[in-house]
Order: C-alpha cells, then sequence, then structure tokens
C-alpha cells in the first residue's frame, strides 16, 4: 500500500474522470445516447466548418485509426457526418449534424450545471481559483534533468 499523497497529474486526471462520469451519466439519464470519452474529445476539437480526420487526431494526441472509429461511431447514432473538403479533392471534413448540435448544446449546459455543483461541494472560490490556475499560460512543457 502507497501512503505517498497523489501528485497534481494523478489528482487532475481524478478530477476529469469525476467530470466525465458526471456527464455521461447526467445525459443518459436524461435520455441522450451514450458517448464515449474519445468521441467527445472529437466534439470538443471540431471546426464549425468541419476537420479532417488527420487534424483531429493531431488536436487530440491520438492515432487516425482511434479517432477514424470513434466519428465512425458518432456517425452511427446521427450525431456527425462526413462531407467532401471543397478545399481537396482528396479530403473530406468531419462536421456536427443538426441532432449533434442539439446533444452538444445540452451537453455544454450540463456541464455548466455540473461546475455549479462543484461549487456548491468546495466552495465558490475554489472553483474560481482552480479555473484561474488551469487557465493561466504554463508555456511549453519543461525538460527536467
Amino acid at each position: 500500500m502507497n501512503d505517498t499523497p497523489a501528485n497534481v497529474p494523478q489528482l487532475l486526471a481524478s478530477a476529469k474522470r469525476w467530470f466525465d462520469d458526471a456527464l455521461d451519466q447526467s445525459m443518459r439519464d436524461s435520455g441522450e445516447q451514450p458517448v464515449t470519452v474519445a468521441q467527445a474529445a472529437v466534439f470538443a476539437n471540431l471546426d464549425a466548418r468541419g476537420t479532417s480526420v488527420a487534424e483531429l487526431a493531431r488536436r487530440i494526441g491520438t492515432t487516425r485509426q482511434s479517432v477514424h472509429q470513434a466519428v465512425h461511431g458518432l456517425i452511427a447514432i446521427g450525431l456527425l457526418e462526413q462531407v467532401d473538403d471543397p478545399t481537396s479533392a482528396r479530403s473530406r471534413l468531419v462536421r456536427v449534424t443538426d441532432e449533434g448540435h442539439r446533444v452538444h448544446s445540452k451537453a455544454l449546459s450540463t456541464i455548466d450545471a455540473i461546475e455549479r455543483e462543484l461549487a456548491t461541494r468546495i466552495g465558490e472560490d475554489a472553483v474560481t481559483a482552480l479555473r484561474t490556475a488551469l487557465d493561466q499560460p504554463w508555456g511549453g512543457p519543461p525538460l527536467i534533468r
């Protein structure tokens, strides 16, 4: 058993899981189709005009194959569609459908409600301080030797 206190990356990962679980359960309870964390990451990184799978993979920091799988799952439930890229005959863009916009809007309002609930649990000042700290420019990752 390890009695070492959790480090910041562990605490951030745990907080992210708490938000992901709250959002997932809230959306399911309201009758929405469940989406995976990977599928939610696709939504968070889409441009309004559409985004290529390769660009999504770069933004998310994962493989094109993983993004392709997430995208096709979202296409299957009607939240995304693929269209030809008007700037490139060899590329296709992923974009949100009308139903996807509705669900995404609901997810964003649910996240706001989850943040308000967090503020009732740990205090408004703590949530403000957390948001402020995470929103600071951290610069590039340091190389520690």
